[in-house]
């Protein structure tokens, strides 16, 4: 099969496509042929050597949806989707043709995404729904703020906010259009501005909030919008972390921390393997079926060969929605 490999850390000219041996399942095991696989930033990164724990020589890719090749005789042919945080770091990614997966690691693909659509949702929905649900413990009517709001993680927690009752202030550098906050369920629509130290963002917050402040500010960004985004939280508010864009270290008031009750919850999906993280696409899978989720549009599709120029754009930012690998449906 042919696979991108990388033996080294270091700049995207590290990459080479090549012809390895297709992989055979054990027990417990399945080969899916891949039919499309996404470009996230973390493997732009991991190829650059920012993350931590990958093993070389590796194919990277976490994001996947194919059909199952080989394996138990019930599984051949079903179309599955997933990802995972050792996919790609500790065993090989999706980045290939063929991909080797423990069973449980693999789930029916939804029915109504292609299978672009459904490689582009993996990390970014199960990303949003581990911290909105299982980390901050969303409740219904609760209000959700969001910074990032028009990215992968970002559009995925409001969406899931949404669908399950919550109300959602999404904040991002620019404006975001009408059309965009209806689609990804936004109600109020707010603009990180530096010029004025941010006070605009968390004054729209608490207005929205009537003055009460949010219950869940989950931060995309991290770095200058962390002290913000724990202004915007009301009493027992509740603040997820998955990032921090420029400076790693932080400050704010610790006595008005402990008087409003505030917690801080880090949240990495790099410690969701790729059993765990089927199980969440499982808990997904319905509000995609319903059409209450909406997978990120997919901007550019490459192909293995074009991967040099892929990993570039998406590490630099160039594309403004998911960079995809896809596959046919026959070996070539």
């Amino acid at each position: 099969m042919q696979a991108l490999r990388f033996h080294a850390f270091g700049a995207f000219d590290k990459l080479q496509v090549e012809t390895i041996p297709d992989p055979r399942p054990g027990a417990g095991e399945v080969v899916v042929r891949v039919r499309a696989a996404s470009v996230n930033p973390s493997d732009a990164k991991n190829i650059l050597g920012r993350m931590e724990g990958t093993t070389l020589p590796r194919t990277p890719g976490r994001d996947f949806a194919g059909v199952v090749v080989d394996g138990p005789s019930s599984m051949i042919g079903a179309e599955v989707w997933g990802t995972g945080g050792d996919i790609g770091f500790t065993r090989d990614g999706t980045h290939a043709e063929l991909v080797l997966l423990p069973l449980g690691g693999v789930r029916p693909k939804p029915k109504t995404l292609s299978f672009e659509e459904a490689a582009a949702a993996g990390v970014n929905f199960v990303t949003a729904w581990i911290g909105l649900m299982e980390v901050a413990g969303l409740r219904p009517r609760e209000t959700v703020l969001t910074t990032g709001a028009a990215g992968g993680v970002g559009s995925a927690v409001a969406q899931i906010a949404k669908w399950k009752g919550g109300r959602t202030i999404g904040v991002d550098r620019k404006p975001m259009s009408a059309e965009l906050q209806k689609e990804y369920g936004i109600d109020r629509s707010l603009v990180a501005d530096p010029n004025d130290g941010y006070k605009s963002m968390v004054d729209g917050a608490l207005q929205f909030s009537e003055g009460k402040g949010v219950d869940v500010a989950y931060d995309c960004v991290g770095g200058p919008l962390f002290e913000p985004c724990l202004r915007t939280l009301g009493q027992l508010g509740r603040q997820v972390t998955i990032t921090s864009v420029g400076d790693r270290r932080v400050s704010f008031d610790l006595l008005d921390f402990y008087h409003r009750r505030l917690r801080l919850l880090g949240m990495d999906s790099r410690a969701y393997d790729t059993e765990a993280s089927a199980a969440v696409l499982e808990h997904l899978t319905p509000g995609f079926e319903s059409g209450a989720l909406k997978a990120i549009p997919v901007a550019k599709r490459f192909r293995l060969h074009e991967a040099r120029e892929a990993f570039t754009q998406v590490n630099d930012g160039a594309i403004r929605g998911k960079a995809v690998f896809t596959f046919p449906s026959t070996p070539q």
